[in-house]
């Protein structure tokens, strides 16, 4: 079998390339650390078996991330494998360094130059290029799949040559300006002559200065930069018409990225995605949806089941709660849910939500977070198992567990049928402010979280940011579409055979006594007296009853049962009976948003941070969400007792108190007050 490594920049088109030429759907992004650890597929070229392996991106082999150490790690212990470096064909400057970098660790390269603008910014003479490096240079369009062919034969190729035993030997006239001899006495004792190692040596490169046991420091970093760089500038003399310009430099960055524009804007851009998921469209499809969901599927098979059994039989009850009832609750919102899906994709696909996170890079650097961790908290809109996963891009090890530990406070698209169905039988029209509301409730609240992480057990260290600006381009149809299947798919095979199974244990729980005697009524079943035990203890949120408290429950092990549960246990009556108003209503959506996460997401934080911040952050969430519900329920009630103006003017006057005390503080601590220490000391002791 041959072993290919797809090696090269973030934004390059390399994950585009993996998947043409091993037919596969990986997710393409403009995020930094989008491909988190390897990814292999093995396919067949002329009857010969290639497994490629596509790395997270890399600008050098010296690692500023997690992921980039994962790169780099993987080359050096691979590395007699073929390397198919891809480049942008406008950023040559750029990529050319890691190019550079892999040719003195003397790999296969075959220099893979992506197209993606038929009019590129400059003309590239390709044949001189190729003779320059001593390397086999091929020009082709990542997307293409007729295009690509021609890597297939150059792998074939360059492992014939790797099979004979070929060496390969590149001409860098700029490594005899590097004065090594000072670094081979370091290196003769554990027997390592390679230019390689001699070179990440006298670039202080920590982790190999680890690997080799050397805790000497050189001088050579700046200099070796230097003169790579320069011998680049004299490549792109001898190969391009002119210097190319910076990438994803745009006219409407002046606008998108203004320090006083980009977040309302970011704000408003997500508000009109809400509006058009949640109602307007997203509306009006689910209400078609469900009457052909009810009409042709649920009400046929419910009735033919009433008339082989007896109407009242549990048997009956159990197809038309359990089973269509539990597919009811994933189905029917499945056009939101596919919405969202779709406008988030093209955010991203357009280049737009890569700014995002370099508009939040400064906001977030001041709770200890970065850029990076944006794509980990909008991950968590779709899921927080997957968003948890992709925390490991952290440089930090606290900022990897305050990301991780944030991710389920994000609404989840497990949560959001609960925020639609309860919402809008409460609020009507008015349920788009409160889902907003809740999003972003989300996003604050985790914020704030990481803010007292940050000042109490988990300060972060300083990170780097590094983000790749793609220019802003027209999205990809056929892109959206495979997201969108993929993501659908995803949706209803996990959230669908949760609730399916949920539904199920609910059901008997829920109507059946110890002595499993069918009560359908629900009053002296197993779930209620469980339910009857922990009820006492929503009280001050406004939801004391058992069915409420049992949803809550069997939401631990997947939150979109929480829905399914509710509408088992409301029954004929409604969700109208199981509420006592408004305030209790948006209580619930509250705690719902932000109590324990679910069984998947708990087991995956266990696995990447550990059981103690695990069982940390998952005690810190149920505090948090007693404290937040009970918070809006008490200022609802004081609403319906007084005036929503005598409750915002009292809600000021604390606010302004607590700012006041802070900023008084604050200005001790600066010792800024007008008469300085001694009138703070002196006013003390008085």
């Amino acid at each position: 079998m041959i072993n290919a490594v797809l090696v090269g920049n973030p934004n390059t088109g390399k994950t585009t390339l993996y998947n043409t030429l091993t037919s596969s759907h990986e997710h393409v992004g403009n995020w930094h650390g989008v491909t988190v650890e390897e990814k292999a597929k093995v396919y067949s070229y002329n009857d010969q078996k290639i497994k490629l392996v596509d790395l997270p991106g890399i600008y050098s082999l010296s690692a500023l991330s997690y992921e980039e150490q994962v790169s780099i790690d993987y080359i050096i212990q691979n590395h007699e494998d073929v390397f198919i470096n891809i480049c942008d064909e406008n950023a040559l400057e750029k990529n050319l360094y890691l190019t550079l970098s892999l040719m003195e660790y003397s790999c296969h390269v075959i220099l893979v130059v992506n197209r993606t603008n038929k009019r590129p910014l400059a003309k590239v003479n390709f044949s001189v290029l190729e003779k320059t490096l001593g390397l086999k240079v091929l020009v082709v369009d990542a997307r293409d799949k007729e295009s690509c062919k021609r890597i297939n034969d150059e792998i074939l190729a360059v492992y014939s040559d790797i099979k004979e035993g070929e060496k390969v030997k590149y001409i860098l006239p700029y490594l005899k300006q590097i004065d090594v001899s000072k670094i081979d006495y370091a290196l003769k004792a554990r027997k390592i002559d390679d230019l390689f190692f001699k070179l990440k040596l006298l670039e202080n490169d920590e982790n190999i200065k680890k690997k080799l046991k050397i805790n000497e420091n050189f001088d050579g970093f700046e200099r070796i930069i230097e003169l790579r760089y320069k011998y680049i500038d004299e490549i792109i003399s001898k190969t391009s018409s002119k210097k190319t310009r910076i990438q994803g430099k745009s006219k409407a960055d002046k606008i998108l990225l203004n320090k006083y524009l980009a977040l309302p804007i970011f704000l408003c851009c997500m508000c009109g995605v809400f509006y058009l998921t949640f109602f307007s469209l997203g509306q009006f499809l689910t209400e078609k949806f469900e009457f052909v969901l009810c009409k042709f599927f649920q009400t046929p098979i419910v009735n033919f089941i009433a008339k082989v059994f007896d109407e009242n039989s549990w048997i009956t009850g159990f197809f038309d709660k359990a089973i269509m009832g539990g597919l009811a609750a994933v189905i029917s919102f499945l056009p939101q849910v596919v919405l969202l899906f779709f406008f988030l994709s093209l955010l991203e696909d357009s280049g737009y939500l890569s700014r995002v996170a370099f508009v939040f890079d400064d906001i977030l650097s001041k709770v200890g977070l970065s850029g990076k961790s944006v794509y980990t908290l909008l991950m968590g809109f779709g899921c927080s198992t997957t968003a948890v996963l992709t925390a490991r891009t952290m440089d930090d090890k606290n900022s990897k567990i305050k990301t991780s530990l944030l991710s389920p406070y994000m609404s989840c698209s497990a949560k959001f049928p609960i925020y639609a169905a309860i919402g809008s039988v409460f609020f009507g029209e008015r349920n788009i402010f409160v889902i907003m509301g809740l999003y972003f409730l989300g996003l604050i609240v985790a914020i704030v979280i990481s803010s007292i992480f940050e000042r109490t057990v988990l300060k972060s260290q300083e990170q780097s940011f590094i983000l790749e600006m793609p220019s802003y381009k027209m999205v990809s149809a056929k892109k959206i579409l495979f997201n969108l299947v993929k993501n659908t798919k995803e949706f209803v095979l996990r959230v669908g055979s949760g609730i399916l199974a949920m539904n199920v244990i609910v059901f008997i729980l829920g109507n059946f006594s110890f002595t499993f005697r069918y009560l359908p009524s629900g009053e002296g079943t197993i779930l209620e007296c469980f339910g009857k035990v922990l009820a006492p203890l929503f009280v001050p949120l406004g939801f004391g009853k058992w069915e409420i408290v049992s949803a809550l429950a069997s939401g631990v092990v997947a939150k979109e049962v929480v829905l399914s549960s509710l509408l088992i246990f409301s029954g004929d009556s409604g969700l109208m009976s199981l509420f006592s108003g408004k305030g209790a209503v948006l209580s619930f959506l509250v705690f719902t948003l932000l109590y324990c996460p679910c069984l998947s997401t708990a087991l995956v934080l266990k696995q990447e941070i550990g059981r103690k911040w695990t069982t940390i952050g998952v005690c810190v969430q149920f505090i948090v969400a007693y404290i937040t519900s009970m918070l809006f329920y008490s200022i609802a009630v004081m609403i319906e007792k007084f005036t929503v103006l005598k409750v915002t003017i009292l809600i000021v006057i604390v606010i302004s108190v607590i700012l006041a005390v802070l900023y008084i503080k604050r200005l001790i601590r600066r010792k800024k007050c007008p008469m300085g220490m001694r009138c703070f000391k002196r006013c003390k002791n008085k």
